[in-house]
């Protein structure tokens, strides 16, 4: 029943990630820095919620890589991170779901995209994809600088976690805040470049549900996240002395 209760938990936690982040995403258009803060905050915040809420309970992981960083770590076993990997990616998937059942049933929307004008009128540059599925139109469309991006942003990320999370070292009850505003910072660079996934999950709810041009990159926003996270979990062993 505890297994069970840690992964229900996964579940609704990356559901409301999806749900509030990229339903924030959808709403705003991402357009201008006014979309990127509030979008960028709205996942952010989300964590902050979700890690005091449900982090007594899973962790509050609500994202693959960070998974991934933490079986490397030691933290986890291999059935639970692949259970893990199953409830966040079905949460991801069920918000995906219920956005696109409020937005088409009442919204004026296009599921399709959000954009921003470029300078001197020219054609308009997609930010992301339906359901604020991640894109790589930021790069130019180009797939490599996507996987640099979502590589170094998700390593920043994952280290900060580990960091904050050590129990060899006190920080307090501050945990979540930190881990918040971590996921904030990363998405101030990497929304005008990938819509910035750093999260798996997130990434493949949307774009399985949004469908079309959104699955071209979709393994971008996998591969990407998960090497990163990788990354940090054996840099992270070496920072801190860590064995095996």
């Amino acid at each position: 029943m505890e297994d069970l209760r840690k992964y229900v938990a996964e579940f609704i936690g990356t559901f409301t990630l999806v749900l509030v982040g990229c339903g924030t995403a959808m709403v705003t258009g991402c357009h201008g820095w006014d979309g990127y803060l509030t979008t960028a905050f709205a996942f952010g915040l989300v964590i902050v919620g979700m890690a005091y809420c449900v982090g007594n309970i899973s962790g509050c992981h609500i994202n693959p890589a960070v998974s991934l960083g933490c079986l490397i770590s030691g933290k986890m076993s291999v059935k639970d991170f692949f259970i893990y990997f199953v409830s966040q990616t079905l949460g991801a998937l069920a918000g995906a779901g219920l956005l696109k059942a409020i937005f088409t049933m009442g919204s004026k929307i296009d599921l399709t995209g959000t954009y921003e004008e470029a300078e001197g009128g020219k054609k308009a540059v997609q930010l992301t994809w339906g359901l604020g599925s991640n894109g790589l139109s930021g790069l130019n469309n180009n797939a490599g600088a996507g996987l640099i991006v979502e590589i170094v942003l998700t390593f920043i990320f994952v280290l900060v976690i580990l960091g904050v999370t050590d129990a060899d070292f006190k920080h307090g009850s501050f945990g979540g805040v930190v881990i918040g505003f971590a996921l904030v910072m990363v998405h101030l660079l990497g929304i005008g470049l990938t819509g910035t996934s750093v999260n798996p999950a997130r990434s493949i709810g949307p774009a399985l549900l949004a469908g079309g041009a959104a699955l071209s990159s979709l393994w971008v926003f996998i591969v990407g996240p998960f090497a990163g996270a990788a990354l940090a979990a054996v840099c992270y062993k070496f920072l801190a002395g860590k064995k095996g």
